[in-house]
């Protein structure tokens, strides 16, 4: 009679070897989850950084080129500055590169607004000018960065008391631009703006109705 002399594992074998597999187990998925931590945590802050940088871009892109105007093409309306400036709101016109497709000057009013206890920078857009009749009406509202918690503007320019260059709380009622604006800004998870001053065109505004007394150089600027 032959005997069979192969052996199996024992079961101290099989134990060991069980206990091993799920320690590597172990190991492959806490290295799994600390990968993936890792890469969540490196999309927020990157989300972080792009949200700072739209706040500022904004501003460099299009506060930086606000244009004087007058509202002069409604006889039934006060005669009103385009660019008004308080503490913690704005208005101003400016344009919009080709590649928006969305032509002519357009007023833009900034605000913080408040949405289920929560602060955010609400932009509205509509064109300044009136409509060419059939033409269609654009009217946007745009939330600029949520979860404000402090938002202040300031403006440099000509005191009306004083006649000399300080900085001021509010720009209202005036007839020309100021020559900067300082933006603070922070959020309620510690992110900040680094304080941003922002140099406008400080030209005297011209009528809208009265384009033959701009000086030949500002034509072309104002009627863009």
């Amino acid at each position: 009679m032959k005997v069979n002399k192969s052996k199996g594992f024992t079961l101290i074998e099989v134990l060991i070897g069980m206990t091993l597999l799920s320690l590597m187990v172990v190991l492959l998925f806490s290295s799994l989850a600390i990968g993936a931590k890792s890469w969540e945590q490196g999309e927020k802050k990157i989300a972080n950084v792009n949200e700072i940088a739209v706040v500022q871009h904004f501003f460099n892109l299009h506060l930086a080129h606000a244009t004087p105007q007058w509202n002069d093409f409604d006889s039934e309306k006060e005669r009103v500055f385009s660019f008004q400036g308080k503490k913690d709101a704005l208005q101003f016109v400016a344009g919009f590169p080709a590649s928006a497709q969305r032509f002519g000057l357009q007023l833009f009013n900034l605000e913080v607004k408040e949405k289920n206890k929560k602060k955010f920078i609400n932009i509205a857009l509509t064109p300044f000018f009136p409509l060419i009749e059939g033409e269609d009406f654009f009217h946007d509202k745009i939330e600029l960065v949520e979860n404000v918690t402090h938002f202040e503007l300031s403006y440099f320019g000509l005191s009306d008391e004083t006649g000399e260059l300080v900085w001021q709380s509010e720009w209202l009622n005036k007839e020309q631009q100021p020559r900067l604006v300082k933006i603070l800004l922070e959020l309620d998870d510690g992110r900040y703006l680094p304080e941003i001053e922002v140099a406008l065109n400080i030209d005297n505004a011209y009528s809208n109705v009265d384009l033959e007394s701009v000086p030949a150089d500002d034509t072309e600027e104002v009627t863009q």
